[in-house]
């Protein structure tokens, strides 16, 4: 059987590995300079092969996962990387988004006094804490929620998103993302898993308002739209936009995440978003061998990897 747990975590590592150095960086700045290989130092004074929170929370999530799910041992080990540096390269946290630091702390204060762990409230969610924080980390969730029902599979999205981020934007983005990797999944290519992702999102959530944010990608090509309409920004519809169209333009791994970084400023996540779904289109044999060779903690990612394939096979019944 195919493995889908390598594709999707080695796509986004290395994805985010090649953006840490140039992050909030401008696209102008990129076009005089590009990114053609994997870098160190740069923004964060980081080795090559470092991999920012995007992938630290993915793996803290993918770690939870090869037990089954359980929300509240997601939330452990997420309060785990900020507390204790679970699941970081070389020990020690970096950096880390405004919501994802407040939401933590709210997890820490739970955890602290052994209450249940529960997403954020809806009635506390704020339009304008829609950074990309829980897409970055939600794709190892596609390997728990594969072949449950889709609207089963919005209501695990939620409550995972919603330990951070709980705004409807925030899990519209993150249900989109998923369905499109089931998609790429279960055999299909870019185009029709796009197809397949725009009737899931109409079927799903049709009396969803906050669905207006996501036009671009639901009621036309957004892959079409010329780069200067592509945004790289820290907001999770445009990081979502922009993902879709570095993969839907591209012909292989490499091309789709060195155009993802290329388009500057939040480089790191659009490159992770992107790469993970490059992981499952082409597989993560394809990824080149030179850039996983420098990724921080190698061996501990092939392991975690094989423990979520494991769960991944174990669940569907192989």
């Amino acid at each position: 059987m195919r493995k889908f747990a390598n594709d999707i975590l080695w796509g986004l590592v290395v994805g985010d590995a090649l953006g840490v150095p140039v992050e909030f960086l401008s696209r102008e700045q990129l076009r005089q300079n590009p990114v053609t290989d994997m870098m160190g130092y740069g923004t964060h004074n980081q080795p090559a092969g470092t991999w920012s929170d995007d992938s630290s929370l993915a793996f803290c999530l993918a770690d939870s996962l090869s037990n089954g799910y359980n929300l509240d041992d997601i939330a452990h080990k997420m309060v785990a990387w900020i507390n204790t540096n679970l699941w970081t390269p070389y020990g020690k946290v970096f950096d880390i988004g405004i919501r994802t630091s407040h939401s933590l702390s709210r997890l820490s204060f739970l955890i602290d006094r052994q209450e249940i762990i529960t997403p954020i409230p809806k009635h506390e969610a704020r339009r304008n804490d829609n950074g990309n924080g829980s897409l970055m980390r939600i794709l190892p969730l596609v390997l728990s929620v594969h072949k449950k029902p889709e609207l089963m599979r919005y209501q695990i999205i939620d409550e995972v998103s919603s330990l951070t981020h709980p705004h409807p934007i925030s899990i519209i983005g993150c249900f989109l993302y998923v369905e499109y990797a089931i998609a790429l999944i279960d055999g299909a290519d870019k185009y029709t898993a796009y197809q397949q992702m725009q009737k899931i999102a109409e079927q799903v959530l049709n009396n969803e308002p906050e669905l207006e944010h996501y036009k671009r990608i639901l009621k036309g090509n957004v892959y079409e739209l010329p780069e200067s309409e592509i945004s790289a920004s820290g907001y999770v519809v445009h990081c979502l936009e922009a993902a879709l169209w570095c993969l839907i333009n591209s012909n292989t791994y490499a091309e789709t995440v060195l155009k993802a970084v290329n388009l500057g400023l939040d480089t790191d996540t659009t490159a992770c978003v992107a790469g993970g779904l490059a992981g499952l289109l082409y597989g993560h044999e394809q990824i080149p061998q030179n850039w996983v060779d420098q990724i921080a903690r190698k061996q501990d990612i092939d392991q975690l990897a094989n423990q979520l394939q494991q769960y991944y096979e174990q669940r569907i019944g192989y």
